[in-house]
Parts: C-alpha cells; sequence; structure tokens
C-alpha cells in the first residue's frame, strides 16, 4: 500500500500499538520486516501510521510477538480494516485536520468525559454558541469556515442520538456558563440546550461551582475517550495552537485523576440541571 501524506491521529495510533507491542516483545523492527518481507523503512513508516498495514498483518505481528490478549488484538484488527469514506472525510481539506481527527475519535470512543472551564462542551454546544466562539478567533476566520465548522459540530453531535450512543459525562466549570458567547440571546439558548441534553439517559452534566475553589491543570478544555479496550483509552487537550492527543499511561492516570476531582467537587446531575436553569432565567 502506499504511504499516506497526512495519517489521522487514529492511524498514528494503530502504529504506535504495533510499536508498543514490539518494544514488550523486545524484537527489533529487523526481526519484524523479515517476518513480514518488508524492508525496515517500511515496518518504521507503519509504526508511525504513515504506512497502512492489513488486518492479516496485524494478526501476524501479534502471534509472533506473543500477545495474547485476545480482545486487544481484535481491536487493532478492527482499527486496520478498510472502511468506506466515513461522514467526516467530507471536510478534509476544508477544516484543519485536528478537528476531523476529534470526531474520529469520539466515533470511535465507547465513552467520553469531558472537561470544560471557559466554553460549553462542543458536543453540547448549540449552532448559534458555536458561530459565536468562531467568530471571535483571531486571527479571523472568513464566514465560510464559520458556517463549516457550525455544520460539523452539529454532525458530530450525532454520535450522542445514533442507535449505540455514547455515554457522555460533561463536566462544565461555572465561569463557561457565565461568558456570554454571542451575548445574552445565544447564551441564554445554550444553558437551556445544556438542560435538554441532560436528560438524555446517556448524558450526564454536572456543574463545577466558584466556590470549588483552585482546580488542578491549566484550565484547558479535555476529553477522555474510552477506547473498546483500555489500551486504546484516549485524552484529547485544546491549545491555541489545535487539538493534542495523548496515550501516554502517566498522562492517562493524571487525566482521569483531574476529571475524578471534578466529579467530586460538582454538583449532582440534578443540582446541576437547576443551577443552569436558574442561570438561563435570570
Amino acid at each position: 500500500m502506499p504511504p499516506r501524506s497526512v495519517p489521522s491521529e487514529r492511524q498514528k495510533r494503530l502504529g504506535a500499538e504495533l510499536r508498543r507491542m514490539r518494544n514488550d516483545a523486545g524484537e527489533s523492527t529487523d526481526y519484524a520486516a523479515r517476518l513480514l518481507g518488508l524492508d525496515r523503512a517500511k515496518i518504521s513508516n507503519m509504526e508511525a501510521g504513515v504506512r497502512a498495514v492489513t488486518p492479516e498483518r496485524v494478526r501476524t505481528l501479534a502471534t509472533n510477538y506473543g500477545c495474547n490478549d485476545e480482545q486487544y488484538v481484535e481491536a487493532l484488527v478492527a482499527m486496520a480494516k478498510p472502511r468506506p469514506k466515513d461522514w467526516w472525510e467530507t471536510y478534509r481539506g476544508q477544516l484543519p485536520a485536528g478537528l476531523l481527527d476529534i470526531t474520529e475519535m469520539e466515533w470511535h470512543a465507547s465513552a467520553v468525559r469531558a472537561g470544560a472551564f471557559l466554553h460549553a462542551p462542543g458536543l453540547l454546544q448549540t449552532d448559534g454558541y458555536v458561530r459565536a466562539v468562531g467568530s471571535a478567533a483571531l486571527p479571523p476566520l472568513s464566514e465560510h469556515e464559520i458556517e463549516l465548522r457550525v455544520a460539523m459540530r452539529m454532525q458530530r453531535q450525532q454520535v450522542l442520538h445514533r442507535p449505540t450512543p455514547i455515554s457522555y459525562t460533561a463536566y462544565i466549570h461555572e465561569a463557561a456558563l457565565r461568558i456570554e458567547f454571542g451575548g445574552m440571546k445565544v447564551m441564554r439558548a445554550q444553558l437551556h440546550h445544556l438542560c435538554e441534553m441532560s436528560e438524555l439517559r446517556n448524558v450526564e452534566v454536572r456543574v463545577v461551582p466558584f466556590s470549588s475553589g483552585a482546580f488542578p491543570g491549566a484550565g484547558q478544555a479535555l476529553m477522555y475517550a474510552t477506547g473498546v479496550v483500555p489500551q486504546l483509552d484516549t485524552v484529547q487537550l485544546d491549545s491555541a495552537h489545535g487539538p493534542g492527543f495523548t496515550h501516554a499511561p502517566a498522562q492517562l492516570d493524571k487525566y482521569r485523576a483531574q476529571l475524578d476531582w471534578m466529579q467530586t467537587v460538582s454538583f449532582d446531575p440534578g443540582k446541576s440541571r437547576d443551577f443552569i436553569l436558574t442561570l438561563a432565567n435570570a
């Protein structure tokens, strides 16, 4: 298969897992190359996500690396299988690749926990709110790109409504509920929407009040996506330069602990809904 010019985060993740599996087995890239009848450079590209790997080769590598975790291997095999063009691919080349990577991560997760400090969580935003956030960007975004972002954000939210929806927990700091993106009318609609979404059985919204005091981390938005197996958990972090992704065990532990802290200090779902509704009706 020809190399990819820009691999997606999911493709890079598959390669990283194959590299981790090889390292755990104490094997070299030369060993993997001989095993598959490839040169060493192709193995390096495969482990970087630049070159595709077939499901059959994933099984061959797993067997010869002595990986006996059948669920983990099958999850990697599923990642390697060719897929029809996913809906978010229609935005490739029109929006930053990182936005597509977030969408793909959410789509394949079994559960997502989100921590938001300054904005409403992406999967719970209204179109007016998305438009207001996009309009505040620097350097300014064109009207066309803002509308593309609105359309994609709305489509992203189908993971909450599809026949097998993800389980979604949003921890929202009080600050994010009081910053009026788009003005009072847009923000009031956003607050009412949060209340409506919190009524879904697969969605839990919890407010972290100002009274909780100091908080861990730098205050950037984060998402913890639970994979189909624990080895495929992923954290996504927002930054001014675009989304970042990490799956190092120490980092996963760190951000799980941060979300656990938010769980501890937040209002329960009922009190959170009442709190948001009070703000919306103020």
